[in-house]
């Protein structure tokens, strides 16, 4: 008979178990809980969307649509993309879902991405991001509560002292259209020097040459102008009330005045939480203020800002959670008193205690077993007993679990 092949996991995903899981679900835990301290909503949106969702929000041009993007045709003809990002989604859901009647609009949500790339260290194909946003306020307090939310969530996870919140201002329309110019200047006089991909992106978005990593292109883009020179009063203004805000509520940060978003609906505010703990990829929560993405996606011109973290890299980071331990172990030593001990197990359970059950392999080793896994208390069915007896009890309940027995 031919052996059968076990199918491989896919490259670029993760089965996610044991320490990783426990890592995985205190960043998620963390993430909850400090929204709720922000009174953000959470929001589920599909896994996949209309390929022009993601096309139309992150630009032609942007690597994630040209090279990374999970697009197929569907068995009804349709082009669908699993979503690379969460914002395209949330902005799509808030024009055909009507939820303008809602705004301004303090929103969360988590769950699976798919980027096709090279995985390496806290990469992958399919992983996992957090991501926060606020749609329909303009004012650059926005701006300020995402930043603190995020510096407060690090604060949660134990890592902020080896995260620096870089900051960058992108102006308002009149001066991202100066800036564009006179980058398009400097960088048509290197253009036989670029590489490849930032020959097309000066054509269609040369913003984006500023944050190539192509060796050839670094020494271009660190001499290219930089935006302060072409700031309007209003944006240096409004760049300056995110900055006052932050310090007002204690978040550290720092200026890089080449940190951009590229794409032509961008405005104002852009940052990134970065770590040296991670290798080359240190970026580990990044976002800013998007205010044309909802117009270009064809909804009311509604302002935007927001911000995404991989979860897997924050997972990386923290300290390794403890096991959470079991309270009351529940031990069947004797044949017969099985349902008594279920019954048992039960009410303990409802009780709100965390609570196992030993009534499996051999009856005189279980008790060993039961007390192996390091339980507070331990309760045993033993012959000849009518009721079980609390054999041993320490750090929990004890009064109330003995209770539930008699």
């Amino acid at each position: 008979m031919a052996r059968i092949e076990t199918p491989k996991r896919i490259r670029g995903t993760q089965d996610i178990f044991g320490e990783e899981q426990r890592r995985f679900a205190a960043v998620l835990d963390a993430f909850d809980r400090v929204r709720r301290l922000y009174c953000f909503q959470r929001v589920e949106i599909p896994v996949f969307e209309a390929t022009g969702v993601f096309a139309r929000s992150m630009g032609e041009t942007s690597d994630v649509v040209s090279k990374e993007m999970y697009t197929f045709e569907d068995k009804g003809g349709d082009l669908i993309t699993l979503r690379p990002e969460f914002t395209a989604g949330i902005c799509r859901a808030f024009i055909t879902e009507g939820w303008q009647q809602h705004a301004p609009m303090k929103l969360v949500t988590s769950g699976p991405v798919f980027r096709y790339e090279r995985p390496q260290k806290g990469r992958f194909r399919q992983f996992h991001q957090l991501d926060a946003e606020i749609i329909g306020a303009a004012e650059p307090a926005a701006d300020v509560e995402l930043l603190v939310l995020a510096d407060q969530l690090l604060r949660e996870l134990g890592i902020a002292d080896g995260v620096t919140l870089q900051l960058n201002t992108l102006g308002d329309a009149e001066t991202r259209d100066a800036w564009r110019a006179a980058l398009v200047a400097h960088f048509e006089q290197h253009r036989g020097e670029l590489s490849e991909d930032s020959v097309t992106r000066l054509d269609k978005n040369p913003l984006r040459i500023l944050d190539s990593k192509d060796p050839r292109d670094r020494p271009i883009a660190d001499s290219a102008p930089g935006i302060d020179k072409f700031l309007t009063e209003e944006a240096a203004a409004f760049f300056k009330a995110v900055t006052d805000g932050l310090d007002a509520a204690g978040v550290k940060w720092t200026r890089n005045d080449r940190l951009v978003r590229g794409l032509d609906y961008y405005r104002h505010t852009a940052f990134e939480f970065v770590t040296d703990r991670l290798g080359a990829q240190g970026t580990v929560l990044a976002g800013g203020r998007y205010d044309g993405l909802i117009g270009n996606l064809g909804g009311p011109e509604t302002a935007g800002v927001g911000w995404a973290a991989g979860v897997e890299r924050l997972a990386m980071l923290i300290a390794e959670p403890s096991v959470e331990a079991m309270q009351v172990a529940v031990v069947v030593e004797a044949v017969g008193h099985e349902n008594a001990a279920t019954a048992l197990l039960a009410d303990i359970r409802r009780a709100g205690v965390r609570a196992e059950l030993f009534a499996a392999g051999s009856p005189k080793k279980r008790y060993e077993r039961a007390l192996k896994a390091g339980p507070a208390m331990t309760v045993s069915f033993q012959e000849q007993t009518v009721s079980p007896r609390v054999l041993r009890a320490n750090e929990v309940d004890a009064e109330l679990v003995t209770g539930l027995i008699k």
